[in-house]
């Protein structure tokens, strides 16, 4: 039962990683592919539902972190919790830091009122999270190592 706590942590980062990991690797370049700007209605949606969700799911992921590290504090695998619950920290800090001023501007567009340089504030926005999604990666296989 001690590792109820440490396989709920795994799943609940995991899935977050595979929500990111989809957004950057297939949503993304697929609705970018669309004729003129086609996708980007979709991603203006995504921008205002995942800008919803997303917090929530990554504090909560921290927080299970923390709670997982307190629970198995002295154990030779709290290193590891540790660094894995630091990096998603630091995801949050991108998150708000770097991804969010362009998500929040992305979530307010319409397709007859947009900047000059909205594809590019998109390719910024891909680029920043490209590497969001490498560091919750690597949260991740430090969680998934500490729990087997």
């Amino acid at each position: 039962m001690q590792d109820a706590l440490a396989v709920v942590t795994v799943v609940v980062v995991g899935l977050m990683v595979g929500v990111e990991l989809a957004v950057a690797a297939f949503v993304n370049p697929i609705l970018d592919r669309l004729p003129e700007d086609g996708g980007l209605a979709a991603r203006s949606d995504g921008a205002r539902v995942l800008g919803r969700v997303m917090p929530f799911w990554y504090i909560g992921s921290m927080v299970l972190g923390a709670l997982w590290t307190l629970q198995d504090w002295g154990g030779s695998r709290v290193p590891l919790i540790i660094t894995a619950t630091a990096l998603l920290v630091v995801s949050v800090v991108m998150s708000i830091l770097l991804l969010v001023p362009i998500n929040s501007r992305v979530a307010q567009w319409s397709n007859g009122d947009l900047p000059a340089d909205w594809r590019e504030q998109l390719r910024r926005w891909d680029r920043f999270h490209f590497v969001r999604v490498a560091v919750i990666v690597s949260a991740f296989t430090l969680f998934t190592i500490a729990l087997v």
